[in-house]
């Protein structure tokens, strides 16, 4: 049987995995998804919408009330200037990935992505027909001096993802800005991933719509309110790219899951002491991951967003592939560095969305792992 060639291309994620995996005893440290459940007032609203009888199709934009609720939480938290009518729902911040490439890029177009940088980038560029070209990270960051490097006439897209996936790397306003004026120097758009905005440890999330007007700023509640499964996302862009977007979405999708949508008004109207919580318990967890890794001989650049860390292995003398693998062996789970990029070699993704009980255990583990 034939198979289309840009399927072929592509492979199953490594995350995914190290998600089914998962064996016995073992510890994940590969899964980037909170540990948290759903705050109840959210169940609550998707219960109420099913007993409602809200389980038909909704308008191909979302729900306007949600669209709403989104422009008042990106004017309140990101200083982004819009209004419902320029926002999109969509089945999680990947569909929002997705039309947007498909929306933005023709064959042979290039989508330029951080390297290391969440495995969807690439692989979405794949599909919609475009050539994915890895920038280069500094310190783990990605860099207007980076991007230049790898520019060229056939550039159309930028991808920002702040924090990071899977460096745990927050970009300073002058980083953002330095990427901006590089996108607007290229007439470049910008796709900013910023599901992981509120997981910031000592910083500031910036958002690169405050700057520059070409960028669709991708979002989910995925992260923030532990509804991973609940498949919601969002979108902002420009009136001419977002009906662009919106065909897409129409043949793909129709729409996003209407009682993930009353989910997702309550999540961003409702109390937020959850969202801080969370993320208080996540500094503690890297906290001790960070002490961990010290103690065990493995040099990692303190993550100061999302829940990870990326430790360097090649004091080790062996890849992230071979680590990551003699680790599985002993029961910890975590994803090679490779797996999100050729500059990820020497790396592997660690996961502290975990107890800080199993945190620990998995540290004892991985210094015997290291001592062999």
């Amino acid at each position: 049987m034939r198979y289309a060639q840009r399927v072929q291309d592509i492979d199953i994620s490594g995350i995914r995995k190290a998600f089914e995996g998962v064996k016995g005893d073992a510890i994940n440290l590969g899964l980037g998804q909170p540990d948290f459940d759903t705050p109840q007032h959210i169940k609550d609203a998707a219960i109420q919408a099913i007993r409602e009888g809200f389980t038909g199709y909704s308008h191909g934009m979302g729900i306007p009330e949600l669209r709403e609720a989104i422009a008042d939480k990106l004017k309140r938290d990101n200083n982004i200037e819009t209004s419902p009518e320029n926002i999109i729902v969509t089945s999680g911040a990947s569909e929002a990935l997705h039309i947007a490439l498909e929306a933005l890029v023709d064959e042979g177009d290039e989508v330029i992505i951080p390297d290391p940088g969440f495995v969807a980038y690439k692989n979405l560029a794949l599909i919609s027909g475009a050539r994915p070209v890895g920038a280069p990270l500094t310190e783990l960051k990605m860099t207007a001096e980076g991007v230049n490097e790898v520019i060229t006439s056939k550039s159309r897209v930028l991808v920002i993802n702040s924090p990071s996936n899977p460096t745990g790397t927050v970009l300073s306003k002058k980083d953002v800005k330095g990427l901006c004026e590089v996108a607007e120097d290229y007439n470049l758009t910008i796709i900013s991933d910023e599901v992981y905005e509120h997981m910031t440890y000592g910083c500031e999330h910036i958002s690169p719509a405050v700057f520059y007007e070409n960028v669709v700023t991708v979002n989910a509640t995925s992260k923030t309110y532990a509804m991973t499964g609940w498949r919601l996302g969002y979108a902002s862009a420009q009136p001419d790219l977002l009906l662009q977007m919106l065909k897409v979405h129409q043949y793909i999708q129709a729409c996003a899951c209407s009682i993930s949508q009353r989910a997702a008004l309550a999540a961003l109207t409702g109390p937020q002491d959850f969202v801080f919580q969370m993320r208080e318990e996540y500094q503690r967890r890297r906290d001790i991951l960070l002490d961990g890794l010290e103690d065990i001989g493995l040099e990692c650049i303190r993550p100061s967003g999302a829940f990870y860390a990326f430790p360097s292995t090649e004091n080790t003398g062996m890849d992230g592939d071979t680590l990551s693998g003699m680790l599985m062996d002993q029961g910890v789970i975590t994803v090679p560095g490779s797996s999100f990029g050729e500059g990820g070699k020497w790396n592997i993704r660690i996961s502290y969305s975990n107890s800080q009980q199993n945190i620990k255990v998995a540290l004892e583990r991985m210094k015997k792992v290291l001592s062999m």
